[in-house]
């Protein structure tokens, strides 16, 4: 006994050696920052619209999208992209810190949760490279002080670089459900390739309020742009000078140990770095990541579209064959998963095959795509064959809760970008050549847009079916953290709730957990079958509905 003492305090001597060292040694890694004292960083504040340092700017458009332009070494980027915005990084930093103190409100358990942040984070600086550590470094100049007692304001960034991997690792949880396309010859109305996203990241309403488009001019690869916001350098949607997209889709991962390389500075390197899908494999390959991720590249030299799939241990490549379309939703194709566990079950019981599916009908109804038609194609809002889904549901292509949605045309070099609200609003149009040229004169004191080819907002958000659903998503917010603490709630409110979205199967299962919570088991098998009754989300959703039932049966 004494001897297996003495082993077990050795062990976990050692634990917390390596626990207090991994997180010091990540603490304390620096960049090269011999270089800052050179670097101009007095903004020019011309009205609150505009702000310049030199040549670079940030201008926010009609449509309330901030334009950013951004030239330079790495730690130059940053530093100055750090300078010019630095509200919209405090903006997107407050969101994320305030989300994270509400779901653990407790100090204490916040303390712990740094140090157990802190242990995942332990390696991490050793899968970014020099150069991108250098931009984070430079825009973490610019955090908040307040939040320093989590982590020091460099070692935030590296971690918030993370979080978009966090949620896919978590997209049980409905953090993300993203659905992109491809498509090209005979396909679209010119032959040449056109690609649409929809970015359905859900970190808040406020996470999501300042959308960025970037447009960077760094010392070494490609200009490009991407869409992002305030303190992200990595990309989930962008193209560069050469024509070459990238966008990001989550496949099923399971909890992360570790952090290594976040999928969005693999696809800022593949972005800045190359011309072709050869050498956006190549890029991909020589990473090693901590996520499972579908990576959409399309190339204008090669009039084509293809999937990186990349996961911690195993790497496929998808390509169409007999076809001029590519459609990508959360799970995986190559042949590299065909047996993998995971990739199965998401494909069985989440949404992903059904979004699939749906995004192959509307690509099959609309002949001779264009941009106007995909902007169409992400806003719908309806389930296979026009079924009525409901408000808000993830089998929607458009779940009416996304970051952003782009369409791309690389062989023009065009890109339309979504303004608020999600993907409804206006999708705002932008000629890279045309914008370059612009920034390079120094002649941007004015927006970049192409207004001539802007595509207006949908209807839609003016009608009284989108108040009552943003009526719904506000109320469903509060009465189902008031169910999940076993408060008492006026049953007006529910009746209330389903009457704001009636086909959607979430307001009647939220009344059916009330009333299970209430003794009420009549009432509670009433709700939870017409939820059931309904176009349920997922098959872990259908099955605690007729788990709900059947528990509330045997109650009664």
């Amino acid at each position: 006994m004494k001897l297996n003492i003495i082993r077990i305090g050795a062990f976990l001597f050692i634990i917390h050696l390596q626990f207090s060292c991994g997180i010091n040694r990540n603490m304390q890694n620096r960049p090269d920052i011999s270089e800052i004292k050179n670097i101009d960083t007095l903004r020019i504040k011309h009205n609150d619209s505009l702000y310049t340092i030199g040549k670079n700017s940030l201008l926010k458009n009609k449509y309330g999208i901030w334009e950013l332009y951004v030239e330079g070494d790495a730690l130059e980027r940053g530093i100055i992209n750090g300078s010019l915005t630095r509200e919209l990084i405090h903006k997107q930093e407050t969101a994320f810190m305030t989300k994270l103190e509400s779901l653990v409100p407790s100090a204490g358990y916040q303390n712990f949760l740094s140090k157990m942040i802190g242990w995942f984070n332990r390696k991490i600086y050793l899968h970014i490279p020099e150069e991108y550590k250098q931009e984070i470094y430079g825009i973490s100049r610019y955090a908040l002080p307040q939040y320093n007692s989590f982590a020091p304001a460099y070692v935030r960034m590296l971690y918030l670089h993370g979080a978009h991997d966090i949620g896919h690792a978590l997209q049980d949880f409905m953090l993300v459900g993203c659905t992109s396309f491809a498509a090209w010859d005979t396909n679209t109305e010119d032959g040449n390739l056109l690609l649409g996203r929809n970015f359905d990241f859900y970190a808040g309403d406020k996470f999501a309020e300042e959308k960025i488009v970037a447009f960077v001019n760094p010392d070494a690869g490609h200009k490009f742009m991407m869409y992002t916001w305030g303190g992200m350098i990595g990309v989930v949607s962008g193209m560069n000078e050469k024509g070459l997209t990238v966008t990001i889709n989550a496949g099923k991962s399971k909890i992360p140990l570790i952090a290594k390389t976040p999928i969005s500075l693999v696809a800022r390197e593949i972005l800045q770095y190359a011309e072709n899908t050869e050498e956006a494999i190549a890029i991909a390959r020589k990473r090693e990541v901590f996520v499972s991720e579908s990576i959409m590249i399309g190339s204008a030299e090669e009039n084509k579209a293809i999937l990186i799939e990349i996961s911690p241990n195993n790497f496929g490549v998808y390509e169409v064959t007999n076809s001029d379309q590519l459609i990508c939703s959360n799970h995986f194709q190559s042949e590299a998963f065909e047996e993998d566990r995971r990739n199965s079950e998401a494909i069985l019981e989440s949404h992903t095959q059904y979004r699939y599916d749906r995004m192959k009908e509307l690509l099959a109804s609309n002949n001779s795509l264009n941009p106007e038609k995909a902007v169409a194609i992400l806003r719908n809002k309806e389930g296979l064959e026009g079924v009525d889904l409901g408000l808000g549901n993830e089998k929607a292509i458009n779940q009416l809760l996304a970051h952003h949605g782009i369409i791309f045309k690389p062989e023009e070099r065009k890109v339309w970008v979504s303004a608020n609200p999600y993907q409804l609003g206006a999708f705002v149009a932008y000629d890279l050549d045309i914008a370059f040229e612009i920034f390079k004169e120094g002649s941007n004191l004015k927006s970049v847009m192409n207004a001539a080819v802007t595509i207006p907002a949908d209807n839609f958000i003016y009608s009284e079916e989108f108040r009552d659903y943003e009526e719904f998503r506000i109320l469903y917010s509060e009465l189902h953290e008031l169910v999940s603490n076993d408060k008492n709630i006026k049953t007006e409110a529910l009746d209330r709730l389903i009457q704001l979205n009636p086909n959607y199967w979430k307001g009647f299962a939220l009344a059916g957990d009330y009333y299970f919570h209430q003794k009420n088991y009549k009432k509670a098998i009433i709700y939870f079958k017409q939820a059931k009754s309904r176009e349920v989300t997922s098959l872990t959703d259908l099955r605690y509905l007729e788990k709900m039932i059947a528990k509330s049966t045997r109650k009664l």
